[in-house]
């Protein structure tokens, strides 16, 4: 299982990596206005799977805010796009628009929790080490 995981981030990261050389620049797509984003929820619960990736590209720049707080080195921040956005990923698949909350803010939520559920598996692995 732990494996697997590794190999899924790895390949994320990856295809982070080339979305956002693709796209130009280095840099994550503009964040949808509050119609766009409407629309795509209701597009998506109709089971449209590119509205749901748009949400979810259209919200990496979060995940990028985010982590600022958490990483100190290149590769932690790699690392910590990869876990953010799988945590991004869950967000836009459990959101629901008849809580009145916001994507982002529901997003900003699963994001971090996250990132500090990987945080706490790599504190229990090293306790375990010793």
């Amino acid at each position: 299982m732990a494996i697997l995981f590794a190999q899924l981030l790895e390949l994320l990261s990856h295809a982070i990596y080339l979305f956002l050389h693709v796209t130009g620049g280095g840099t994550f797509p503009r964040a949808l206005s509050a119609a766009q984003e409407k629309k795509c929820l209701e597009e998506m619960a109709q089971g449209s799977q590119a509205a749901r990736q748009k949400l979810i590209e259209h919200n990496l720049r979060l995940v990028a805010h985010i982590i600022k707080k958490y990483y100190a080195s290149q590769n932690d921040q790699e690392d910590l796009i990869s876990i953010g956005t799988i945590g991004l990923i869950k967000a836009v698949n459990t959101f629901r628009p008849d809580r009145n909350i916001k994507l982002a803010t529901y997003s900003s939520r699963c994001i971090e929790n996250e990132i500090l559920m990987n945080f706490r598996a790599q504190k229990k692995q090293a306790e375990q080490l010793y």
